[in-house]
């Protein structure tokens, strides 16, 4: 059982940063995740990490822009948020309890735990 707490979601003007935090406490994850769901839209992917974080995987659009990481020392997954676009305003959620090898696509189907989520608001 992975449970996942999420942090650091808020209010922010195009263009500026947040840096959103997951913790995760019980069995580790070998891929954690990050998805975001906008009002009136699917929940959608955002991106992925392995175990060592030698493997990432974002969407297209958010490359160049977010940055996933983690510190499994802390059990913590990190997305950092830059240029920020209204676009981007969604709740965030946290996944774990992914799959055991690391891949280029994924669906909420391939995780078993999420978080609460955090609320993303980019205000033009």
């Amino acid at each position: 059982q992975v449970q996942l707490v999420e942090s650091g979601g808020g209010l922010v003007q195009a263009g500026g940063s947040l840096r959103l935090s997951c913790a995760a406490s019980g069995r580790s994850s070998y891929v954690m995740g990050w998805f975001r769901q906008a009002p009136g839209k699917e929940r959608e992917f955002v991106a992925a990490i392995n175990w060592s974080g030698s493997h990432i995987y974002s969407a297209d659009s958010v490359k160049g822009r977010f940055t996933i990481s983690r510190n499994n020392a802390k059990n913590t997954v990190y997305l950092q948020m830059n240029s920020l676009k209204p676009e981007d305003t969604a709740v965030y959620y946290c996944a774990g309890n992914g799959p055991e090898t690391f891949r280029y696509y994924y669906t909420e189907a391939d995780f078993a735990s999420w978080g609460q989520g955090t609320q993303v608001t980019v205000s033009s």
